[in-house]
């Protein structure tokens, strides 16, 4: 299946499903913002790569915005070169608005994520030749004071039928791609893609989550990553 069908999939899968409080709104952007996301999966899914980097779940202000795993507004419109109209999701939070590309807040994550891939490589085509980045899971939940809430901490009423459908869509883009190694942005995603991808001839490794939250990654993430990346044989 290619990337396409595999996220529409999992989105009408997750539409199914049904969360509770402490969770007041759910965000999917492979729906609202369902443009560009769909031509970033276009233009930069290739087989045969050598990792496939995955992260958690969208942050509220990079993919939420911009349907882009990471997408620091700027740089998915200045070196992804994406820019496409993007919906409303309903309902929405009054204080975590959607305004797509005229969002003015930067996601850090996504900053440092996407910059250190601009300092390293030519252009993004030469990034996308060795890696892919994608979530395991497409889903924003917000609480009613519009905090984050991490599908980890979802009771597992709530938890299990979603990460039934993550699975299922990670074993699909794996098999699209083709990647030699799946490397977690961070702990939980390298714990899911072990799980999930067990028994399969791949090799797995993580890197510090470039998450502003993690006082290690404010002590310098690129070139603590860059490390964790050498240690598993990858030169950049």
């Amino acid at each position: 299946m290619d990337p396409i069908p595999i996220t529409r999939a999992l989105t009408r899968a997750t539409a199914k499903l049904e969360f509770g409080p402490p969770v007041s709104h759910v965000y999917n952007p492979l729906q609202y913002a369902r443009q560009p996301g769909e031509v970033y999966l276009e233009r930069f899914a290739k087989r045969g790569i050598e990792a496939l980097f995955l992260g958690m779940n969208p942050g509220p202000f990079g993919m939420a915005q911009t349907g882009v795993p990471f997408g620091e507004v700027n740089l998915v419109r200045n070196w992804l070169g994406i820019e496409e109209p993007v919906r409303k999701p309903k309902p929405e939070h009054p204080k975590r608005p959607i305004t797509g590309f005229d969002c003015k807040r930067s996601e850090v994550s996504g900053r440092r994520l996407w910059t250190w891939a601009s300092d390293r490589f030519e252009n993004a085509e030469a990034f996308f030749d060795r890696f892919f980045v994608w979530n395991f899971c497409p889903l924003v939940f917000l609480e009613d004071s519009g905090r984050n809430r991490t599908p980890d901490k979802l009771p597992a009423h709530e938890r299990e039928p979603l990460f039934e459908a993550c699975n299922i869509a990670l074993v699909r883009m794996v098999e699209y791609a083709q990647p030699k190694r799946v490397i977690g942005v961070g702990k939980f995603a390298e714990k899911r893609a072990r799980e999930v991808l067990a028994g399969r001839d791949l090799e797995f490794g993580t890197i510090l989550h470039p998450s502003p939250a993690s006082p290690m990654a404010n002590r310098g993430w690129a070139p603590q990553a860059e490390q964790q990346l050498a240690a598993m044989g990858i030169e950049i």
